[in-house]
């Protein structure tokens, strides 16, 4: 059935001045001007032959004809808003968006990512690995790995991963110097920086250990956990990692723990999510296959 209906634009901004009763109020509401709604408000009365709205000192009063009009425009617009939004869940029913900090990512989760595939393959993952999630400022992300100590005012947490630090080298390095099954004397050390300092894991690590001091080391410095790990893997030193992190490695014999002593750190990974939002369905299957994931790799990561 053919329908002669006003513009489109003529509706949405008497349904905005209605409400608020002002032109300005109404611009703001579009993102128009005043001058864009009033015209448009016009144009409308004009096609219908009424005045909707009486215009007093700063201040729109709705006509009879404006008391009939507003109430089924607002309805009408509802309803297409309320169909639209159910489009677009459905199209959107099996997404989960997931920020991860780049360590977390490239060392633990990218590894393992297939498995969370196989067992849901009607997921629709997007990964991303910015410096801060926006969960509290959007809803473009759905859930996201922090790490810290978990007191978050804007999130609801749930802690995944506690940092574990132990020092690791080549298989091939300790051939060629065994006496770092006992001593770091005379070997190069390789430490991770943050903002252009070392981190204090060394230093904390060597206390747990009851170690004084360390003689005739020499250094390298790195800007990132990857870069350590990686040349301690090509026989650079012995860097300092968070066992988590480096189970690839470890259980393929790419790396060796040296020595007993481990170090727990003071923070830890974190799943977190929106403040209500822990129950929904694609949360809630990323959180227990994690869980699933983390107490699959225990055995490995303390025997």
């Amino acid at each position: 059935m053919k329908r002669k209906l006003p513009p489109l634009n003529s509706l949405k901004a008497f349904e905005a001045a209605g409400q608020t009763g002002s032109f300005t109020q109404a611009g703001i509401l579009l993102n128009v001007t005043q001058s864009a709604v009033s015209r448009q408000v016009k144009l409308l009365e004009d096609l219908l032959g009424k005045q909707l709205l009486e215009r007093k000192h700063q201040q729109l009063i709705l006509t009879e004809a404006g008391r009939q009009l507003l109430p089924v425009l607002c309805q009408s617009f509802d309803q297409i808003d309320f169909v639209l939004r159910g489009i677009k869940e459905q199209q959107t029913l099996n997404k989960l968006i997931i920020n991860a900090p780049p360590t977390f990512a490239h060392r633990w989760l990218i590894p393992r990512l297939s498995k969370l595939k196989q067992q849901y393959p009607e997921l629709d993952l997007t990964i991303t690995t910015q410096s801060c999630d926006t969960l509290s400022t959007s809803d473009e992300q759905h859930c996201a790995i922090r790490f810290g100590d978990g007191q978050w005012d804007d999130v609801e947490s749930d802690m995944l991963l506690q940092e574990c630090h132990i020092p690791v080298c080549s298989p091939t390095l300790l051939v060629s110097q065994p006496n770092l099954k006992n001593s770091l004397d005379n070997t190069t050390i390789l430490y991770v920086l943050k903002d252009k300092k070392r981190f204090q894991t060394w230093k904390h690590w060597l206390m747990a250990a009851n170690i004084d001091s360390v003689a005739n080391t020499q250094s390298i410095e790195f800007d990132t956990l990857n870069l350590a790990v990686r040349s301690a893997m090509f026989n650079l030193g012995v860097t300092m990692a968070d066992k988590n992190m480096i189970t690839h490695e470890l259980s393929e014999g790419y790396l060796v723990q040296l020595m007993e002593t481990e170090l727990m750190g003071t923070q830890s990974y974190w799943l977190v999510n929106r403040i209500g939002h822990a129950e929904h369905a694609n949360i809630s299957i990323f959180r227990q296959w994690l869980k699933q994931e983390i107490a699959r790799s225990q055995p490995k990561l303390f025997m």
